[in-house]
Order: structure tokens, then C-alpha cells, then sequence
């Protein structure tokens, strides 16, 4: 690995060891994921029936792959804004972060990656497993999806670890930052099919989540690794995702430029 970019896998497995402290809090969320998960069903099933079986092609089995794996997902997306970032920010710890020889909105990006994907390990694929056991799903029976699935869920937690970034980094303006989160978590949790398809969206919806990078964090990764997209089509997905990876990246990068520099006028 290149020396420069060895700090930063360093920073990423601590992210990954710290989250895998809290394993009583990982156990309650999966017990959240499974509760709700049982409630998404029985309220889409509903729906996906009174359509008579098939809805913007969704079915039953399309249906649960869908509510399974968004739950799955709810551990390691970060759909809330939230990040330890804005508490340094607020706190002025920031300063410090600005002192270190690495860069950190990459820093922080690669911890808050770390611990979104050890997520994954005791929230993620139990509750994946728990709804094709107990209610059945649609998966592909060939190993591309879920090749392309696993790259294109990396980078959807990635893309949400950069959003959030950049939401912590309003923080150098204001001085509580908490309201934004909020706006955030209700706006993010929509557009990104959290709560239903984004497929099941009137059109001028879709447009408007296609234009966010929220459908990247979750619905994408979703479509690709239950196979409801397949192809061009789901490479197209995957492309989308690294053009929104790029935006957010550049957008932290210019807001952690001008926040240094509200630092150091202020005496920071």
C-alpha cells in the first residue's frame, strides 16, 4: 500500500475496531431493523397486492428483497448528518485536526467508512438473512450482482460518509448546527428509499431524488444487489454513484478550505 495512503487504512480499521465495542447497541439495532422490517412488509405487501400482484415491477418477492436489505442498510448508511466531526467543530478540538499531516475531511471519511462497514457484520447481513428465512425474496442466481453490489454498496456508504462531511462542516458558520442535521436526516431518509422505492415516486419526485446524491447512499446499492437492475443499466447505477463520490468530495474539500480559513481570521 502507498505510504500515503497507509494513514488512512489505519484510520479506517480503527473506525472498524471502535464500532465493534458497542455490541449491545449493534444487538438493539437489529432488533429495530427486524421490527420495522416486519412492518414495512406487512404495509408494502399490502400495497403490492392491491395493485394485483405487481407494482412498477415490484412484486412480492422484489418487494421484501427491498425492505430487507434497506433495513439491513439502516446500521452502515449514514442518514442522520451526524458524524464526531461536528462535535470538534462546535468544541474548536478542530483546530487540532488542522495541525495533524493528514487530510481531514479524508480522515474523517475513512473512520466513519470503518465503522459503517463493521455495521454491516452484526446488523446488516442478519437482518438480510432474517427476512429470506422468514418471508422470502428475490436474489440473483449469478455471481455479477453481487460483485457489483458490493463495490456499489462501498461507495454508497462512502458517498453518505462525504454528505454528512460536508453537513458537519456548516458547523465553521453556525454556531449549532444541530437544526441542518435534522433537515438532513428527514430529507435524506426520503430521497434515498428509505421508506419506499424511488421507483414508486410520481416523475417529477424521481427527478428531483436523481439530482441529490441520496438515491447513491442506499437505493442504488439496493437495486444492484437484489438484481432488480441488471446490465448496462446497473453499471449505469454504479457510475452515477462515483460522479456523486466525486461531487461531495469536491464540495468538503472547498468547505474544509474556507472553514480553515474562518479559523485561523477568527484566531483559531
Amino acid at each position: 500500500m502507498s505510504p500515503n495512503l497507509l494513514p488512512y487504512w489505519k484510520l479506517f480499521v480503527a473506525g472498524f475496531r471502535q464500532q465493534s465495542t458497542y455490541r449491545l447497541a449493534a444487538f438493539g439495532g437489529l432488533v429495530a431493523n427486524a421490527t420495522f422490517g416486519f412492518l414495512k412488509v406487512a404495509v408494502l405487501f399490502a400495497t403490492v397486492r392491491a395493485a394485483g400482484g405487481q407494482l412498477h415491477g415490484y412484486d412480492l418477492g422484489v418487494m421484501s428483497s427491498y425492505i430487507w436489505i434497506s433495513q439491513g442498510l439502516l446500521g452502515s448508511i449514514n442518514l442522520s448528518g451526524r458524524t464526531d466531526l461536528a462535535d470538534r467543530i462546535k468544541d474548536g478540538a478542530v483546530a487540532v485536526d488542522f495541525l495533524r499531516p493528514i487530510d481531514v475531511q479524508a480522515a474523517n471519511v475513512a473512520t466513519e467508512v470503518g465503522k459503517a462497514v463493521f455495521a454491516l457484520v452484526p446488523r446488516g447481513i442478519p437482518s438480510v438473512a432474517l427476512g429470506a428465512i422468514v418471508v422470502g425474496m428475490s436474489l440473483p442466481s449469478t455471481p455479477a450482482p453481487y460483485l457489483l453490489g458490493a463495490l456499489s454498496l462501498l461507495v454508497g456508504i462512502t458517498v453518505s460518509a462525504a454528505t454528512a462531511y460536508i453537513v458537519a462542516t456548516v458547523g465553521f458558520w453556525l454556531i449549532e448546527s444541530r437544526g441542518v442535521q435534522v433537515l438532513y436526516m428527514v430529507v435524506s431518509g426520503f430521497l434515498a428509499g428509505l421508506f419506499v422505492p424511488i421507483a414508486l415516486f410520481p416523475g417529477w419526485l424521481s427527478a428531483i431524488a436523481a439530482a441529490t446524491p441520496f438515491p447513491s447512499m442506499m437505493m442504488y446499492p439496493i437495486d444492484v444487489i437484489s438484481g432488480r437492475v441488471v446490465g448496462l443499466a446497473a453499471l449505469g447505477l454504479f457510475a452515477a454513484q462515483l460522479g456523486w463520490l466525486a461531487v461531495t468530495g469536491l464540495i468538503g474539500h472547498a468547505l474544509t478550505r474556507a472553514g480553515r480559513r474562518k479559523l485561523e481570521i477568527q484566531g483559531g
